[in-house]
């Protein structure tokens, strides 16, 4: 019985030429080399973008569970683009007003909503320049504007 592939001397060529072929049929090698996840990313590749708040959202969580999650709507400064955001521990939407600048990372799988919240990619990180987290703890104050 065949192999289903060359097996001969000179079959490097033949066997070279098909796995690039095969390559295209995987989805994250395609993503890679067109370059179509740079371009559906609002964040364009970086790790992290500074935005404004734009507005403050309570969203649903899914079912099963019975929530409303604190989020922010953020406008990106680099494009323009508007994103919905993730605002982590209780009452730290209280640091955040509209028109403040914001820091905002990625949150939890590459492209993908994390948990129950439909919907959601990115998480903030900083309000005007202070670390959410030193706010939530007291350690820092908000500077006022």
């Amino acid at each position: 019985m065949g192999t289903g592939q060359p097996r001969g001397i000179k079959a490097a060529r033949k066997l070279r030429n098909h796995r690039r072929k095969q390559k295209w049929a995987s989805k994250h090698f395609k993503k890679k080399h067109l370059g179509t996840a740079l371009k559906a990313n609002p964040f364009e590749g970086a790790s992290h973008a500074k935005g404004i708040v734009v507005e403050k959202i309570g969203i649903e969580a899914k079912q099963p569970n019975s929530a409303i999650r604190k989020c922010c709507r953020v406008q990106l400064i680099k494009n323009g683009k508007k994103i919905a955001a993730f605002v982590p521990n209780d009452g730290c939407l209280n640091f955040i007003d509209e028109n403040d600048e914001v820091l905002v990372s990625g949150f939890g799988r590459a492209g993908h909503s994390v948990g129950d919240i439909p919907g959601v990619r990115f998480k903030v990180v900083k309000v005007a320049g202070v670390s959410l987290k030193a706010l939530f703890t007291e350690k820092k104050d908000k500077p006022r504007s």
